[in-house]
């Protein structure tokens, strides 16, 4: 009896061991594929853009600042049905060169006319928020570069604005 009860012990165990092995095996095989899977979905995505040589270019643009020209502070009556509003600015002009700058500073009135202009058609309600400023800032950019013939302004800063 010792005997049989020796055989069916061993012979559970041999079924257990190729179970074991199979669960195993389906596990290596499995890592084997997803490990493949992440290789070539992962290096296509490398080979495409490279992220440390984006970062790279998008820091050295950030660090390039152009030549500054100052616009002096200026005000400006803006559109209100309540009451009398206006707004007072000062703007710094970042521009691509300094040809830039040197025909920003001989067309000066003609930009300066442009800027008050717009701003002047502007309501109260559309210049008291971020959004409106923001609006603004883009207005003004793609108006001066639409006055100049030599170069661009890159970027526009509002270095005074009240609106009261």
């Amino acid at each position: 009896m010792a005997r049989k009860d020796a055989a069916d012990a061993s012979k559970g165990a041999g079924g257990s061991n190729k179970k074991l092995i199979v669960i195993i095996a389906v596990v290596v095989l499995l890592a084997i594929i997803g490990g493949g899977a992440a290789f070539f979905l992962l290096g296509d995505k490398e080979q495409k853009s490279d992220p440390e040589a984006e970062a790279a270019a998008m820091a050295a643009n950030a660090k390039m600042i152009g030549p500054m020209v100052t616009i002096d502070t200026f005000i400006v009556n803006i559109l209100d049905d309540e009451e009398n509003r206006y707004l007072k600015a000062a703007i710094t002009l970042e521009v691509d060169s300094l040809t830039t700058a040197d025909e920003i500073t001989a067309r000066l009135p003609q930009l300066q006319d442009a800027i008050l202009l717009l701003i002047g058609n502007k309501t109260f309600g559309e210049l008291r928020d971020m959004q409106g400023k923001m609006q603004l800032r883009a207005e003004l950019l793609n108006r001066i570069n639409e006055i100049l013939s030599r170069g661009n302004v890159k970027r526009i800063y509002f270095t005074d604005f009240v609106v009261q």
